[in-house]
């Protein structure tokens, strides 16, 4: 699955409002200032904080 680039230019991270970057290999979105990975389930993005993962 991709999303398509006028989505993710719409999609903002919950948390610092900046830009999400889409990762492909493991497909999620992934914020660079968080460190937080945001799941994409049933080609929804899942933006809840709850649901995030810290990456490094």
């Amino acid at each position: 699955m991709t999303i398509s680039n006028d989505l993710l230019d719409k999609l903002a991270c919950p948390v610092c409002k900046k830009k999400l970057n889409y990762e492909s290999d493991n497909n999620r979105l992934a914020c660079k200032i968080c460190l937080l990975a945001f799941p994409i389930v049933d080609e929804i993005p899942v933006l809840l904080v709850s649901e995030a993962e810290k990456i490094k």
